[in-house]
C-alpha cells in the first residue's frame, strides 16, 4: 500500500511564506549577491530551513517572484468585494505598479533563473490575464467600466505605466494610472 504524503505542518507553511516575503524584497532592494544567510537570518529561520524549503539560490528567487505576482493578482478580487469595479482597479493597478516596480531589481536575479532552465514567467501571463478580467467583467456588470477594452490591451498599457515609472517618478505613474482610469470609464462613443 503506497504510503499517505505527509501533511506540511502549519510552522513550516509560515516560514516559507516569510522567505518568500523576505527573499522578494532583499532580491528587489539589494540583488542577486545576498547570502543565502542573510535572508534566512532576516526571516527568522535557520539557513537550514532555507535550504529545505529552496535547495538553490534559483529556486528561492523563481519562488519568491511566483508568490509575489499570485500575491498582486488575488488582490483584485478582495477589492473588487469592497468597491466598485472602477475604483477596485485603479487600486489594483497601484498595487501592480508596486510589484513592477520592486520587480525591476529583480531582473538579473530572474535572468539566472532563467539561465538555469527554469521559467519563472509560465504562469505569469495566465494569473494576470485572471485578475484584469475579474475587473473588467466586474465593472462591465456594474457600468463603471468600458466594456469594449481587451484584458491583454491593459496589460500592455500597465507594463508600459510600470516601464516608465523605473525612468520617472511615483507621481508620474499616478498621473498615468489616472490617464489610463479615464480611458478604462469613458464610452468613446458617447458625446
Amino acid at each position: 500500500m503506497p504510503a499517505t504524503p505527509r501533511r506540511t505542518r502549519s510552522d513550516a507553511l509560515s516560514n516559507r511564506a516569510r522567505l518568500l516575503e523576505v527573499a522578494a524584497q532583499v532580491f528587489a532592494e539589494e540583488g542577486l549577491d545576498t547570502a543565502p544567510a542573510a535572508i534566512a537570518k532576516q526571516a527568522g529561520v535557520g539557513v537550514g530551513t532555507l535550504y529545505r524549503h529552496f535547495p538553490t539560490r534559483e529556486a528561492l528567487i523563481d519562488a519568491a517572484y511566483r508568490h509575489q505576482l499570485t500575491r498582486v493578482c488575488d488582490q483584485a478580487a478582495g477589492l473588487l468585494a469592497r468597491y466598485p469595479a472602477a475604483e477596485a482597479t485603479r487600486r489594483w493597478m497601484a498595487h501592480f505598479i508596486d510589484y513592477a516596480t520592486a520587480k525591476s531589481g529583480m531582473s538579473a536575479a530572474l535572468n539566472a533563473v532563467i539561465a538555469s532552465g527554469v521559467d519563472p514567467f509560465a504562469d505569469s501571463r495566465a494569473l494576470l490575464i485572471g485578475a484584469v478580467t475579474a475587473l473588467l467583467e466586474a465593472g462591465a456588470r456594474d457600468g463603471t467600466l468600458r466594456t469594449d477594452v481587451a484584458p491583454d490591451d491593459v496589460l500592455l498599457l500597465m507594463g508600459g505605466i510600470a516601464y516608465s515609472v523605473q525612468r520617472g517618478t511615483r507621481e508620474q505613474a499616478r498621473r498615468l494610472v489616472d490617464l489610463f482610469m479615464d480611458s478604462l470609464t469613458k464610452d468613446p462613443t458617447a458625446s
